[in-house]
């Protein structure tokens, strides 16, 4: 097995180990801990947390700890979130919600930062183009990943009440900290390390707004945290519970995390074929016809079958999502990475915190006409930025080909 894969494998599973118990935890918060409020306020204060750390923290940790202790103090952070759970009380879920939300954004733009470099890397040494063979490693990293959405919910669907075994996030820990081999930036080490000061590295996420394809792309991972807060909050609520029984919500999610899992692996294939203009077309159609058809579907317990083809479409989609997105910021900001993976989590945040913010006073039609809405306007923008970067002179083919995604300079070619 190649060396890349391998560090690719130990980040994927580490992650499948440490979100089969935290996704557990987090759907069943509210549930658990509904005396005065206390499993909401958590929610709410977690992603109050992701907010704030996605402005400032994941290029300051990255560049002083590494993707690889990033990774792993960040995942720390998510255990000890668990450890509140075993004695739930204010005093125990609260702060350790403020501490996972400020781990949660260096988590995930490390993740993606170690990935984008590991696949360049690995282009350079064979002679691929280096968006294939990231977009590869993303197919892979999510196909492992999604899929501990089906273990936490099969598990929480099978007894209900009963969160998956906290143990393995301390497992999650161990695994990346032992076997993850650290990685250096090739582009840093040919600019000969450059210090930047310590404010320009705070702000740096702030600053990368002043680039115009990020101002339009930042409605990507918003309406990435629209649709996601939509399955996991109305749909299971509104359609599913309603007409089945709560007890069906757990089986609907693990048809999505299932359908999601196997389209990213795909997806990461496909696209060295297809471009990903293609598999952006398939996700937005994908969405589009699924929120036209819940509008006019009347949900009945007979329509078994109906509930599980809605959730599974909406992971064929959600994984164009998830994959596609990572990959173009890591390929249009290649110098920048870090600051953009952050401007990623910080947007997704706000995506989800709009969502469940308005999700207590609006139908759900009305929810699907906003969603319908946000999806219009995102295809828009991204449609922008492709023509932008289309009408940007192309590199030769033998130099693409033996050089990594040199940011937008290579991203040309569809």
């Amino acid at each position: 097995m190649e060396r890349s894969l391998k560090n690719v494998l130990v980040v994927s599973f580490g992650f499948l180990l440490l979100f089969t118990a935290y996704g557990g935890l987090q759907s069943l918060q509210s549930s658990l801990y509904s005396e005065e409020g206390l499993g909401v306020t958590a929610l709410s204060t977690l992603y109050g947390g992701v907010l704030l750390s996605s402005m400032f923290l994941p290029p300051l940790l990255i560049k002083k700890f590494g993707c690889k202790w990033t990774i792993v103090i960040s995942m720390c952070c998510y255990v000890a979130f668990s450890l509140g759970n075993f004695y739930a009380s204010w005093y125990t879920l609260i702060p350790t919600s403020i501490l996972l939300g400020l781990g949660a954004a260096p988590l995930w733009s490390a993740q993606c930062t170690y990935l984008t470099i590991m696949g360049n890397t690995q282009a350079e040494k064979v002679g691929k183009v280096g968006r294939d063979v990231v977009n590869r490693y993303f197919g892979i990293f999510f196909l492992i990943f999604q899929s501990s959405g089906v273990w936490g919910n099969l598990i929480s669907s099978l007894v209900f009440g009963q969160t998956p075994t906290q143990g393995s996030g301390v497992l999650a820990v161990l695994l990346v900290a032992v076997f993850l081999e650290p990685i250096k930036d090739a582009q840093q080490k040919s600019e000969g390390e450059k210090e930047l000061p310590f404010w320009s590295t705070l702000l740096s996420t702030f600053r990368l707004l002043r680039d115009r394809r990020l101002r339009l792309l930042v409605l990507l991972p918003m309406y990435s945290g629209f649709e996601q807060a939509f399955l996991a909050g109305d749909y299971t609520r509104s359609y599913t519970t309603c007409a089945l029984g709560i007890q069906f919500v757990g089986y609907a999610m693990i048809c999505f995390s299932a359908t999601n899992s196997l389209c990213s692996v795909l997806y990461g294939r496909l696209s060295q074929h297809t471009g990903r203009i293609a598999l952006y077309a398939l996700g937005a159609v994908t969405h589009l016809s699924c929120i036209i058809a819940l509008l006019l579907w009347k949900p009945h317990p007979h329509q078994l079958a109906v509930f599980f083809v809605f959730s599974g479409l909406w992971g064929v989609a959600d994984a164009v999502w998830q994959t596609q997105n990572n990959v173009l910021y890591g390929v249009l900001f290649e110098k920048s990475k870090e600051a953009a993976f952050a401007n990623y989590r910080l947007w997704e945040a706000l995506g989800f915190v709009i969502a469940f913010g308005y999700s207590t006073f609006l139908c759900v039609n009305v929810k699907l006409y906003v969603l319908l809405g946000v999806l219009s306007l995102t295809m828009l923008a991204y449609g922008t930025v492709e023509y932008l970067e289309a009408k940007k002179p192309a590199r030769p083919v033998a130099t693409e080909q033996t050089k990594p995604a040199d940011g937008a300079e290579t991203e040309t070619a569809m």
